[in-house]
């Protein structure tokens, strides 16, 4: 998937619930993912994904966006980690 400014679009900050990010193995190397959470709909990104800079810099303009989460989700290595960015209260 190609992630859009039409897709970003659709995940206006202020609609924004959650944003999870996750670690999976596979098996020679690790894949960061992403779901973002928007009046109910969960969206799946990925880091190799053509766009990837352009969503996380989207979404760390939510206020109190973990900006510290991509050090957090990629250790350990090799081992499936989540981190919660952003969850609205």
């Amino acid at each position: 998937m190609t992630i859009t400014s039409a897709i970003l679009d659709q995940m206006p900050l202020a609609d924004v619930n959650a944003v999870v990010f996750d670690k999976r193995d596979q098996i020679t190397t690790d894949l960061i993912c992403c779901d973002v959470e928007v009046a109910g709909r969960v969206w799946t990104f990925h880091e190799e994904a053509t766009g990837w800079a352009d969503l996380i810099a989207h979404l760390s303009a939510l206020p109190g966006f973990r900006s510290d989460w991509y050090s957090v989700v990629v250790h350990p290595t090799f081992a499936t980690s989540e981190t919660v960015a952003f969850e609205r209260r």
